[in-house]
């Protein structure tokens, strides 16, 4: 099915389709920008898809700049300007989320289908409440954080969950965790009986696909997170990762992408088959509950 495009991908569709008029009128950013009264750093962010124009005379300046006289074209681009500019759940928490992470959001609320990797903890997509909870408790003290930050998160966190969750047309899902990852205890012993069970409801779900990297694995194995989107027909998939800062960084040129897929493949192709994720669940379930 198609994915369902909201702002976040009508922003990545017109910094597309601008960036193609810019090049096809053989212009550097500086040279576009000139004399239209916004800068060069704002025309980057728009062709990035992380931004519309807030004023619709920019725009237009902008498409006289590139010399497209086509009326039916203009019109079509500051529709789909206005489109991108339209509020979402993502944009009215932007604020709380960390650099870089409201376009990734926006795009995964929008995605068809999401490919996840995580070597330490369980992907945000499939975590409880209490386990999410855990996580940021855990680190509170690292990052200086308070509890509005933590109540904040967790329920972004919970929020981002409703594209997977829902009966109507959901995201489709596919996510290798490693071993050790469910092994790190969150919480307490409850929450992680209850993480288990619910990993093993969702993987019982037909669009939802989790496998395990089993520990004695000794194929290859990302030492870092990341999650691949394919964001549907027309726009270009999407990766994502986290920096060592803690803010999020995307990139949807071929290369990283393909080099990812490839990583996410060799993974899952060593991991246990999606069939026997349930019977794992349940034998940690009771490995812990026999200490």
């Amino acid at each position: 099915m198609a994915a369902r495009r909201g702002p976040t991908g009508h922003k990545i569709e017109l910094g597309i389709r601008l960036r193609q008029l810019r090049d096809n009128a053989d212009l550097t950013m500086k040279q576009a920008v000139e004399g239209l009264g916004f800068s060069d750093a704002k025309l980057q962010r728009v062709e990035k898809g992380e931004l519309a124009f807030r004023h619709v005379g920019e725009l237009r300046a902008l498409l006289e700049r590139y010399g497209l006289t086509d009326r039916e074209l203009v019109d079509s681009l500051v529709e789909l300007n206005k489109a991108s500019n339209s509020r979402s759940w993502v944009t009215q928490v932007r604020q709380k989320m960390p650099p870089g992470m409201t376009k990734f959001v926006g795009a995964e609320s929008e995605a068809r289908e999401i490919r996840a990797f995580h070597p330490t903890v369980v992907h945000g997509l499939l975590q409880t409440e209490n386990y999410a909870q855990g996580i940021f408790e855990r680190s509170k003290p690292i990052e200086e954080t308070t509890t509005q930050f933590i109540r904040d998160s967790v329920a972004i966190r919970m929020q981002r969950q409703e594209p997977v969750l829902r009966e109507d047309d959901p995201l489709k899902l596919w996510v290798v965790l490693c071993e050790v990852s469910l092994q790190y205890v969150m919480g307490d012993d409850d929450v992680m009986i209850e993480q288990y069970r619910h990993i093993a409801t969702l993987s019982q779900r037909e669009h939802i696909r989790v496998q395990v990297l089993p520990t004695a694995h000794r194929g290859y194995r990302s030492s870092n997170d990341f999650a691949i989107l394919d964001l549907g027909e027309g726009l270009p998939s999407m990766v994502q990762t986290d920096t060592a800062g803690g803010a999020v960084s995307t990139s949807d040129t071929p290369e990283v992408v393909e080099r990812f897929g490839r990583k996410f493949e060799a993974m899952a192709a060593s991991a246990l088959p999606p069939e026997e994720t349930t019977d794992f669940m349940y034998r940690l379930e009771r490995e812990l509950q026999s200490h």
